[in-house]
């Protein structure tokens, strides 16, 4: 059985969802009372990926398998698959089950935002979709995804058998505008770290003005769209789901008595947020602002979402679609 997990990453949850996977399909195994299949597991990321992080942890991981389940180094093999999903990475109908989890949302580039009458950048002071990006900057960003997503699609339909099975989630929206707060806002508030940063003379604004994100929140509209599109796949479900950006805050059911617990807990939510915003973006930034300024402006950007906790409840949402390939 050929399985792929598409943008596993390198950190402690790399082999989480893999786990989950072979438990499974030995839990399945043991019901229809047939034996478990020899697991053929690829682990994909960019190049860049620090694939030995993943490897050395593979000795504990073979030998929880061998003591809860009872499958030997001869019943799981694993490997790692270097190089980007918008593309093919497998030969033909050789997978069975692909997993992809928040990576989706990444497109294969930065949408071309420059006008061409004048060479000007034409999102300025943004640095993704907002509410003050005119419509071509809109346009653009939806364009690339549905040529990326496209590409994926076409890419997995050649590697995988008739009648196997892809599950996917990442960020996404249900409303239809696309600057809309549910799928930008994070985005719009690093931007305005970024601006108190340029109004001090501690990055040029023409450095803002010339960095869009790689990025690309879709509604379940648009991402049913392409699907029917391309035309390999049946679309079993596509969910959305909320996810607090940090997990929730404290309950708190007396505003004017704790109200400096309150003001505290929201800068603490504001730290945790920028920590793993930071874990995804830092190296981006860095590329184009110059490493100099990293926490400065991340210690910004802490207090920036401190104080939106404070006047409002921010979600995500994430999408989650499952597939068949058609025959």
């Amino acid at each position: 059985m050929g399985i792929a997990d598409l943008g596993c990453s390198s950190g402690p949850n790399s082999l989480m969802v893999i786990s989950d996977i072979i438990d499974t399909v030995y839990a399945t195994s043991n019901r229809k009372g047939i034996p478990l299949p020899e697991l053929r597991v690829s682990l994909n990321d960019l190049p860049g990926n620090d694939f030995n992080n993943i490897f050395i942890s593979l000795p504990e991981f073979y030998s929880q398998l061998k003591m809860e389940k009872n499958i030997g180094p001869e019943g799981c093999f694993i490997s790692g698959v270097p190089g980007s999903f918008y593309g093919r990475l497998f030969p033909k109908k050789s997978l069975h089950f692909i997993h992809s989890s928040s990576s989706l949302h990444w497109l294969s580039q930065v949408p071309r935002l420059l006008d061409s009458n004048i060479l000007k950048p034409l999102n300025k002071g943004n640095i993704y979709i907002s509410k003050t990006s005119p419509g071509s900057v809109l346009d653009a960003y939806l364009s690339q995804f549905k040529r990326d997503f496209s590409v994926f699609l076409k890419s997995r339909s050649e590697e995988m058998v008739v009648d196997g099975h892809m599950v996917l989630s990442f960020m996404g929206r249900v409303s239809t505008d696309p600057s809309s707060e549910e799928s930008c806002m994070q985005w719009e508030l690093l931007a305005q770290a970024l601006m108190s940063m340029a109004l001090e003379g501690l990055i040029e604004e023409e450095k803002i003005d010339s960095f869009n994100a790689p990025y690309y929140a879709p509604s379940a509209q648009e991402v049913r769209s392409v699907v029917e599109e391309e035309g390999s796949f049946t679309i079993n479900c596509l969910e959305a789901f909320e996810i607090e950006w940090d997990g929730g805050a404290p309950s708190n059911n007396n505003f004017q008595k704790h109200i400096d617990k309150i003001e505290k807990d929201n800068f603490s939510r504001g730290q945790q947020v920028a920590k793993t915003i930071r874990a995804v973006v830092e190296s981006m930034l860095e590329v184009h602002f110059g490493r100099k300024i990293i926490d400065e402006l991340f210690k910004r950007y802490a207090q920036v979402v401190g104080d939106y906790f404070s006047r409002t409840s921010a979600k995500n949402i994430d999408l989650v679609i499952s597939l068949t390939k058609k025959g």
